[in-house]
């Protein structure tokens, strides 16, 4: 079995567990290639910005992601993060410039919960005066 690195991405309600190692450019997530998950334009092209950003190809390695929860946004996301994570465990001088680029940076913002008496979180009904 060849040896991997791990790293986890989280986005919103989706997590996702990404396992690099070295290869010859497959790219699976949840035992589909990464062009038939993520479908949506820009999705994909966000994802391998990684590797551009990383400096090496990326047909030098292979990709195995798991992702769970959330919708594709948020599923997008949290692979970008797992990616960028897992890349920073095989090669630690790339923080900075994959800091740089913004890809490790955790955007932590979530669905705020709905409060009593407001149709979503903030939005009030109607006021009526009579």
């Amino acid at each position: 079995m060849a040896q991997y690195t791990e790293g986890i991405g989280r986005r919103k309600s989706s997590t996702a567990r990404v396992r690099v190692m070295d290869g010859s450019g497959h790219f699976v997530v949840n035992d589909r290639d990464i062009h038939e998950f993520f479908p949506r334009l820009g999705d994909t092209e966000a994802i391998l910005a990684v590797f551009g950003a990383y400096g090496k190809s990326q047909n030098q390695f292979d990709v195995s992601v798991k992702v769970k929860g959330g919708g594709v946004s948020g599923q997008t996301g949290a692979v970008l993060l797992g990616l960028a994570r897992s890349l920073i465990k095989i090669t630690p001088d790339a923080v900075a410039v994959l800091r740089k680029a913004g890809f490790l940076t955790r955007d932590p913002r979530e669905k705020e919960r709905k409060k009593p008496g407001l149709k979503r979180a903030r939005k009030a009904p109607t006021y009526t005066k009579r």
